[in-house]
């Protein structure tokens, strides 16, 4: 799988997607239909993304908009969950974190070049406000609009709203490209470690900081803390 995927990461790149608008609303419409190895080679690119930051891409305080914004770099103050991680000058890989973003690696990568602030942690306040503090001058792409992208749908589904495009699973049913999902928060699954009680999974942040990353996470954590497994409704099995 792992080779699929990278084999599958420059037709990723090269990939003219739709615009989003932060937390959106989902509407019904044609069915975006999608692999499961495709879903995986999706978040494989955003994992790979290479960009390098200026002093421009920080910001921390209010955009044109007066919204307030937080860069996940090293000179991030309480960050809560996660972490910063970047510095100005220095080649980064992956793409940060930024609340409510949808952007795919070729929109991010422009954005970066242009000045946009590089990521946009989540907090309390955000979460309180919701697409109210989406910024318009920040780059990169938030849980729901991560997972959004790797179903190729046409449009950010927030994490209230996945509910309504997947159909609830046993853990036992899990299969690369179905999610885990929490109250605010979804994970992408990759694979089990050991089948029933650890599993790789992709996220856009906020742990082990505020970027795409492909993590190991324990079952019985992930139900602790609320995780139900779920799948896509117009995902496409492998031909049997």
């Amino acid at each position: 799988m792992r080779k699929i995927c990278a084999l599958l990461t420059i037709a990723f790149l090269l990939c003219q997607c739709g615009n989003g608008d932060g937390f959106a609303t989902y509407v019904p419409g044609p069915a975006s239909m999608v692999t499961r190895t495709q879903a995986l080679a999706s978040a494989y690119a955003y994992t790979q993304v290479r960009w390098k930051p200026f002093t421009k891409n920080i910001l921390h305080g209010s955009d044109a908009d007066g919204i307030f914004v937080q860069t996940p770099d090293l000179s991030l103050q309480n960050p809560g969950p996660g972490r910063g991680y970047w510095s100005p000058d220095q080649e980064q890989i992956s793409m940060p974190y930024q609340w409510g973003g949808f952007d795919t690696p070729k929109t991010f990568l422009g954005k970066i070049r242009d000045g946009y602030a590089a990521g946009d942690v989540a907090t309390q306040a955000k979460k309180q406000a919701g697409d109210a503090a989406v910024s318009r001058h920040a780059a990169g792409v938030d849980c729901s609009g991560f997972v959004s992208r790797c179903w190729r749908l046409a449009r950010p589904v927030s994490t209230a709203e996945m509910p309504a495009v997947t159909t609830p699973i046993s853990w036992d049913d899990l299969k690369p490209g179905d999610i885990l999902l929490t109250k605010g928060h979804v994970i992408l699954f990759d694979r089990w470690l050991t089948h029933g009680s650890n599993l790789v999974a992709y996220e856009a942040g906020p742990l082990p900081a505020w970027k795409v990353s492909c993590n190991h996470f324990s079952v019985k954590k992930l139900l602790q803390r609320g995780y139900a497994p779920r799948r896509y409704l117009y995902i496409i099995e492998p031909s049997s």
